[in-house]
């Protein structure tokens, strides 16, 4: 829900900018500042609009897909788990994971908010102008988001132990023999 609200924000924003933006829009910056512009055009101006629309997209199919696979913990008995599938342990893991894909997905609007800043900026741009910090800073959200994933993901795996010992020992269903920890 955040993502959408910052890509309906984004929109918003894009549609009253607009009339006001120059004839050309800065569209690439690097370390040293834009080094490339285009042609006002809604494309050209939508262009981070659009790429977070698709991108939002593919998180939340993502998310999904991630609650819709089997569990590692509830894989039958000869049930071998796929090698391509990267199978969360338990439902738990994979609500954890599908909340912070979809984090990243916020996430990375907040960092189109801040692309969509540098080239909607009205006053003119100087050619090599040094933009470095604010590239920084856009930057931020973003790997805040991917930290999120792989903090989910690290903390899923770190539990795949406890899942398969509860499966072994027969404590995930209640029943089975109790084994002691071994003295050594």
């Amino acid at each position: 829900m955040p993502g959408l609200l910052t890509l309906a924000g984004l929109v918003a924003w894009g549609i009253v900018v607009y009339p006001r933006l120059p004839p050309q829009v800065p569209q690439h910056f690097g370390s040293d500042g834009v080094d490339a512009y285009a042609d006002k055009s809604v494309g050209s101006v939508f262009l981070p609009v659009l790429v977070h629309a698709g991108a939002l997209a593919l998180v939340a199919g993502t998310a999904y897909a991630t609650l819709r696979v089997t569990p590692a913990s509830e894989l039958g008995p000869g049930r071998r788990a796929f090698g391509l599938v990267n199978r969360p342990s338990t439902r738990e893991g994979a609500r954890r994971i599908a909340k912070a894909q979809l984090f990243l997905g916020f996430c990375l609007g907040l960092t189109m908010a801040g692309s969509c800043k540098l080239m909607w900026d009205t006053a003119p741009h100087r050619r090599g102008a040094a933009t470095a910090g604010p590239l920084v800073l856009v930057l931020a959200p973003l790997a805040v988001g991917t930290l999120a994933v792989l903090g989910a993901a690290l903390w899923d795996r770190r539990s795949v132990p406890a899942a398969k010992t509860k499966k072994a020992t027969g404590t995930e269903t209640g029943g089975g023999p109790h084994r002691p920890p071994s003295a050594g």
